[in-house]
């Protein structure tokens, strides 16, 4: 059964850790992340483990981009852990990736279903 798109609550906020609890594909799914801002380049790489700690993936790159191109995790589909959106929500900021101040502002994080083969 299709679900709806969630937001997912990430902030600007460096260092950031927690549990993601993500209706994917119909399913419950546990997530934890660890969000990290490259300061240097001024990006934010995402890692993801399942629910016991075992690492999924690691510093996975937040970028926009149009659908179904703009789908972070579409290469990763194999993983049925669903799509991931960085969406520039404000139109204000730079149009290619959030930086240190404006995730959770003028970019919001959309977490959707494993988009299909």
């Amino acid at each position: 059964m299709p679900t709806s798109p969630q937001t997912v609550a990430f902030s600007a906020q460096p260092n950031q850790t927690g549990k993601l609890v993500l209706n994917i594909d119909g399913t419950v799914k546990i997530l934890l992340f660890a969000l990290r801002l490259n300061e240097v380049a001024q990006y934010w790489a995402l890692s993801l483990y399942n629910a016991q700690g075992a690492l999924i993936l690691d510093s996975v790159p937040l970028i926009t981009g149009n659908v179904p191109a703009g789908n972070v995790l579409r290469q990763f589909a194999y993983l049925a852990i669903g799509s991931l959106f960085v969406v520039n929500q404000s139109g204000v900021a730079a149009p290619d990736f959030p930086n240190g101040s404006d995730l959770g502002t003028d970019f919001t994080v959309v977490w959707d279903n494993t988009p299909a083969a």
